[in-house]
């Protein structure tokens, strides 16, 4: 039975007329009620696509709870061909509110992590409502890990109100765990997409959300090389500087221009030479020989 939110009942009342005009339908076979049930149904979609057209935030947020909406298991088997899941942190146990694994996505194979809720009651206890513990989450940087070492792409499906707040995940290094899994996601060197199809709440989703500096560059690739069977070289890469003068630089673009201060730049708009740079020795004894 399909559950409606508080906004779409005006959607729900014409459903509720279209149920029961099918109803009378079945009853009385001779009485062609075809036309009204059309004319209800396209009156029913249009007043859906209004809705929807300008929801608020809170309205939003409730489609985002919305408890049918699809899962990461749905998501899973109609794009993920040959899945194998793999299990456990090696550290610890298993958290089954994070699934992982590996498999083929248009005949390429990939890395999949994502946040399950579960869809009947069973399953949400046996997946903590999407609420990942510690466990889970070194789960997912050790998958990360396999897909970095073996050049895969890494495709992850957020769907998560927050990390598990317990006392226990607590002592074993909730905090920690999410900070590593942030880290991994950041020091890929393989595609990594993110898809939230949730909610995304907390820094429990941030563990599996972060990706690389250029997200949108790593999809339209990963789209483009996934459906011709090519390998993937990283979309952004760190270049190595001093302290903090690190920045971020498209490898595919070339080398990036040398940089120059003030005084560079302003003694070659006057078209002189740069003067050397402080560790030149040969340049400083050259001012010192040289005509002042």
């Amino acid at each position: 039975m399909r559950s409606y939110l508080d906004f779409e009942k005006p959607v729900a009342e014409l459903e509720a007329k279209l149920e029961e005009l099918r109803a009378l339908g079945d009853r009385d076979g001779a009485v062609s009620i075809s036309e009204d049930v059309g004319r209800l149904e396209a009156k029913a979609a249009a007043a859906l696509v209004e809705l929807y057209a300008a929801l608020t935030p809170w309205q939003k947020t409730q489609v985002a709870r919305h408890p049918q909406r699809p899962h990461f298991v749905d998501y899973c088997a109609g794009l993920i061909e040959e899945f194998v899941p793999l299990a456990g942190d090696r550290a610890f146990g298993e958290d089954e509110a994070v699934v992982g694994g590996f498999g083929r996505f248009r005949g390429r194979p990939v890395c999949v992590i994502g946040q399950e809720k579960g869809a009947t009651t069973e399953a949400r206890i046996r997946h903590n409502f999407g609420m990942a513990k510690p466990e889970g989450y070194r789960k997912a940087v050790r998958l990360m890990e396999l897909a970095g070492r073996f050049g895969l792409p890494v495709l992850t499906f957020v769907d998560t109100a927050g990390a598990y707040p317990g006392i226990e995940a607590e002592e074993r290094g909730q905090a920690e765990a999410i900070a590593r899994s942030t880290e991994a996601c950041l020091g890929l060197g393989t595609p990594n997409v993110t898809l939230v199809i949730g909610e995304g709440g907390s820094g429990g989703a941030i563990a599996l959300a972060t990706a690389q500096h250029r997200a949108d560059a790593g999809a339209r690739d990963l789209q483009r090389n996934l459906a011709g069977g090519r390998r993937l070289d990283p979309v952004a890469r760190r270049r190595p500087g001093a302290g903090r003068r690190h920045r971020d630089e498209d490898h595919r673009a070339g080398p990036a221009a040398p940089r120059r201060d003030r005084r560079h730049r302003a003694r070659a708009d006057r078209g002189r030479p740069p003067r050397p740079r402080h560790g030149d020795r040969c340049g400083r004894r050259r001012d010192r020989e040289g005509p002042r």
